[in-house]
């Protein structure tokens, strides 16, 4: 049992001495190496193998804890988010976003004012779209909630770009690493024909690099910083209901208008008399005075024998 304790000891203050030489932290298969040599040497009283398993599976628990752990804050996470804010007085609400940019270090993408009519008033709306570092994300969200009366729409998304980021990397160094063959190829080039073929695959494996780094750089700087789009829009004033006006206040007269309409009448009165001395001009006489005529014709005509036959007699 001394001996357990003394092995003990001694890995607490190696560990120590390790951490503070700055050297790397102790992994899973260093501590399983470190426990096994020691206990190679140690001989355990009959009674104690539950003690040094427990004692060897905690520093393993602790050695994978800790991997883990450093794989999950190194993810690269592209934030965005969309939050429409209702706000008392947007001029407020505008300065108090600026002013949470700043604070966290953000800066902003791009911005729109513009004004609508309400009643007898101009209501001023905004749009504004922030970058943000990204673990100041959350924190830059309460804080325009808080400036709001209310949030009328909110919506966040995040796309983890880790496994595409690593493979780029990956691509990268192998294509460095062919650029690197190719360069020796070019100093042993013996012909201007090979140094010319050369170059042209040297060319292309440099363009390909250069593509894929600013991928690289792309996802680098998106995952680093968060893009939030903000709308503010004013709270609506009530407008006032309109008062009725009385009808029963009596108009007074005035000689002036009465005139007016006079005139008016009389010359609505003799043009429809003109109007329709036209119309009997033009359309009834050409259509009804022949057989008017003729009409007429037959009745002299027949008054006329009527009395010559009583002259007769």
């Amino acid at each position: 049992m001394k001996r357990i304790l003394v092995i003990t000891f001694l890995l607490t203050c190696l560990s120590i001495l390790f951490i503070g030489c700055g050297g790397e932290p102790v992994t899973e298969m260093d501590a399983v190496e470190v426990m096994s040599e020691s206990m190679e040497e140690v001989q355990f009283e009959p009674g104690q193998p539950s003690s040094a398993a427990a004692m060897d599976q905690a520093v393993i628990y602790r050695a994978g804890s800790e991997t883990n752990t450093s794989l999950r804050t190194n993810r690269m996470i592209i934030k965005n988010a969309e939050i429409k804010l209702l706000v008392e007085n947007s001029d407020i609400a505008i300065d108090r976003t600026t002013q949470i940019i700043s604070d966290v270090g953000g800066y902003i993408i791009s911005s729109r004012v513009w004004y609508e009519e309400w009643g007898n008033n101009l209501l001023k709306y905004s749009t504004i779209t922030i970058g943000v570092p990204s673990d100041q994300f959350e924190l830059v969200l309460r804080r325009l909630r808080d400036t709001a009366i209310r949030v009328l729409d909110e919506n966040a998304t995040g796309e983890d770009v880790t496994d595409e980021f690593v493979d780029l990397k990956s691509q990268v160094e192998n294509l460095e690493a062919t650029r690197d063959r190719i360069k020796g190829f070019l100093d042993s080039a013996t012909s201007v024909e090979e140094a010319l073929m050369v170059n042209e695959e040297l060319s292309k494996i440099e363009g390909q690099i250069e593509e894929i780094q600013g991928r690289i750089n792309y996802l680098s700087d998106r995952s680093a910083y968060s893009t939030i789009t903000i709308t503010i829009e004013p709270d609506l004033v009530e407008l006032p209901t309109p008062t009725p006006q009385s009808t029963s206040t009596p108009i007074p007269w005035n000689a002036s208008e009465t005139y007016s309409r006079a005139k008016h009448s009389l010359v609505v009165t003799y043009r429809g008399f003109f109007d329709l001395l036209i119309w009997l001009g033009v359309v009834f006489v050409p259509v009804v005075g022949p057989f008017a005529l003729i009409g007429w014709g037959l009745y002299r005509f027949s008054k006329s024998r009527k009395k010559d036959k009583v002259d007769d007699k």
